[in-house]
């Protein structure tokens, strides 16, 4: 970061300081000076491909909320969040949520399960984000709902006590070491694997029955799903070449067009990664865990355990196979592509840019509008090359009061055609439909990234706005948070 302090965007009182500042970093983000309202939004322009029809450009990405039932059913605090996700006035709503294949496939011990016991409160979710979303919109024409679906793989933690349990299909040399893993930690069989294939078909013919319109393949953040994509050091028929490592991919499709014939198929995948990062040690002191720096690679060239780096100089991104991954895509006739990247495991300012980290996290190694910006400029660059696809952006939150200014200069050059709130939406999910019906921007319920809504559940607790949000700065639960991080 050489150094020099990062300037907070809650400073900058005008889009025009905005676009200075992003001119200042030698960044290459859009940005309209004015906003357009109604019919003249770019935001508000229907998109059709074949037979997918989205009724504007607003979407909404899917998150873990930590906050469903032992049995993985939704609780109150989850209705909400999808209540919420409705009056985002979006018509792309991607997934809601991250929804586990399977119990033993939970990242956390409140994630929500597809199973014959969840299928009354998976459908009340659908049903209460529709009727939400009638009241700012008039009407559900043009609305795209999803479920995300799961397997946590690596990162699994489904019981109560919270230890990891995890689902490995490779040995990593640095993963492993953070997770405690000894050598003879057993990897996925591929009898394993393909029970778990099964699941996934399993919950996608639940997702049809519900009236969900499509179903997401989860190929992001460190899970299952990625890390078949960096599977260079398994053996066997799903590790090594491409075709191998995608072969999970392509299994699960066939079986969901075969068992959920007619329902469509998205996939949100990390379109590059890195190397895993750490705490500058020699920065950390007092308990304040220091900038984020690369791990040692020491021994680790070439680097063998990454998707879309370079295997020479794993900082840096290599988007090869991510076009390759993209060009099956479009075979599998798949059109809904949802980019991101990294994880938040092991490098959440590639993943999730933010001033503030989580209580567990690193400082930010960079002005995180790097981060953002590299998202939007691949985005691009995908977008280019496969403009048959319908694409969604990720990483627009850190932009806080210039969002929608960015967000419709996005849509408005064909950098993207949607864009996707993730964080924003559970403090302000109406920012974009606020400022397209001409509405003035309600700055206090901007997200400012102060990561509350990670370390929540890192400590046990339902993911929210505690800063923000009424209903969870009010309640028995942010009492909870703040000793939690008093006694990290």
């Amino acid at each position: 970061m050489s150094g020099r302090a990062i300037l907070r965007l809650g400073t900058l009182k005008d889009v025009a300081r905005f676009q200075e500042h992003v001119q200042a970093l030698g960044l290459n983000i859009p940005c309209d000076s004015e906003i357009a309202r109604g019919t003249e939004s770019p935001l508000r322009k229907a998109l059709t491909r074949g037979e997918i029809k989205i009724g504007n450009r607003i979407a909404v990405h899917p998150m873990e909320g930590w906050d469903g039932t032992a049995d993985g059913n939704p609780s109150e605090h989850t209705i909400r969040r999808w209540k919420r996700f409705g009056q985002s006035g979006g018509k792309l709503i991607w997934g809601g949520e991250a929804v586990a294949v399977s119990h033993e496939g939970r990242a956390n011990p409140n994630q929500l399960v597809a199973a014959e016991h969840t299928v009354r409160g998976l459908a009340k979710l659908r049903e209460v984000l529709m009727e939400e979303h009638r009241r700012p919109t008039g009407s559900d024409d043009g609305l795209l709902i999803g479920l995300q679906l799961t397997h946590s793989g690596r990162f699994c933690r489904p019981n109560a006590h919270g230890k990891p349990e995890p689902r490995i299909l490779y040995h990593h040399p640095i993963l492993d070491r953070r997770l405690g893993m000894t050598r003879d930690y057993p990897v996925l069989t591929d009898g394993e694997i393909e029970a778990i294939i099964e699941d996934f078909h399993r919950a996608a013919k639940m997702a049809r029955e519900l009236g969900f319109d499509f179903v997401d393949i989860k190929h992001c953040h460190g899970y299952l799903g990625h890390e078949f994509l960096s599977a260079h050091t398994r053996g066997g028929k799903y590790g090594g070449s491409f075709e191998n490592r995608t072969r999970f991919l392509r299994e699960v499709v066939q079986g969901v067009r075969s068992m959920a014939p007619g329902l469509h198929i998205g996939v949100r995948f990390s379109a590059f990664d890195s190397v895993p990062f750490c705490p500058d040690p020699a920065l950390s002191t007092n308990g304040n865990l220091g900038p984020g720096i690369p791990e040692s690679r020491e021994n680790l060239i070439p680097y063998r355990w990454g998707f879309g780096v370079k295997e020479n100089e794993p900082t840096k991104i290599d988007l090869t196979e991510t076009i390759q991954f993209l060009s099956l895509l479009e075979a599998l006739e798949i059109r809904l592509v949802n980019i991101t990247a990294g994880s938040p495991y092991y490098n959440p300012h590639i993943q999730r840019p933010a001033l503030y980290p989580p209580s567990d996290g690193y400082q930010p190694p960079e002005d995180p509008l790097r981060g953002v910006g590299q998202q939007i400029n691949v985005t691009r660059e995908l977008k280019q090359r496969f403009p048959n696809l319908i694409f969604v952006g990720t990483a627009y939150s850190y932009l806080q009061d210039f969002l929608p200014h960015v967000a419709q200069a996005a849509v408005r050059e064909g950098w993207t055609d949607l864009v996707g709130l993730g964080r924003m939406a559970l403090t302000y999910p109406e920012i974009l439909w606020d400022v397209t019906e001409g509405n003035e921007v309600q700055h206090k319920r901007i997200c400012r990234t102060f990561s509350d809504c990670t370390t929540a559940p890192r400590k046990g607790l339902p993911s929210g706005c505690y800063p923000l949000d009424s209903y969870y700065k009010t309640s028995d639960l942010a009492g909870q948070l703040k000793s939690a991080k008093a006694t990290r």
